[in-house]
C-alpha cells in the first residue's frame, strides 16, 4: 500500500507584518509595531520638566500648610486650584494629550469621564445635603 502525498498546509502571514531587519531583534520590531510609529512619546527633557513641575507643585500647597501663610477660608480654594494645575501637567507631560487630532478619541474618553465623575460628585453632595436638612430630628413630626 502507498501512502497518498499530502503537503503541508501552509500558514498564512498576516497581512500587516513586515519582514525582519537583521539589524532588528524580534522585541525592537515587536516594539514597532505595537506603536504604529503614531504615538507621541516623550523626551527625557520633557519628562524631566513635567517631574521637576509636579515637585513644584506639591512643594507649594505643603509649604502654604505647614507654615500656616494662609487662613483655612483662602487656603482650600489655592491648594484645589493648584491641584488642577497639577492634574493638566500630568496629562500634558506624562499622558501626552494635547488638541492634536490623533488624540480626539483620547480627549474625548476624557471629558466624558470628567463629566460622570463630576455628575456623580454632585449629585451625592445633593442627596447628602437634602438628606441633612429634610431628616433632622427637630424636623421630625411629633404624634
Amino acid at each position: 500500500m502507498s501512502t497518498p502525498n499530502t503537503a503541508k498546509p501552509k500558514t498564512p502571514k498576516a497581512p500587516h507584518t513586515k519582514p525582519v531587519d537583521i539589524d532588528q531583534s524580534h522585541a525592537e520590531v515587536a516594539h514597532n509595531d505595537a506603536h504604529h510609529d503614531t504615538a507621541g512619546h516623550g523626551t527625557v527633557k520633557s519628562y524631566l520638566i513635567g517631574f521637576i513641575l509636579s515637585v513644584i507643585l506639591t512643594a507649594i500647597p505643603f509649604g502654604l500648610t505647614m507654615a500656616h501663610m494662609l487662613p483655612a477660608s483662602s487656603l482650600i480654594p489655592v491648594v484645589v486650584a493648584i491641584g488642577v494645575v497639577q492634574i493638566m501637567v500630568h496629562l500634558y507631560f506624562f499622558l501626552h494629550m494635547n488638541t492634536s487630532s490623533s488624540q480626539m478619541w483620547n480627549n474625548a474618553a476624557f471629558v466624558f469621564t470628567v463629566l460622570i465623575v463630576g455628575i456623580l460628585i454632585v449629585g451625592s453632595l445633593w442627596v447628602m445635603y437634602h438628606l441633612n436638612t429634610n431628616m433632622m430630628p427637630g424636623m421630625m413630626p411629633v404624634e
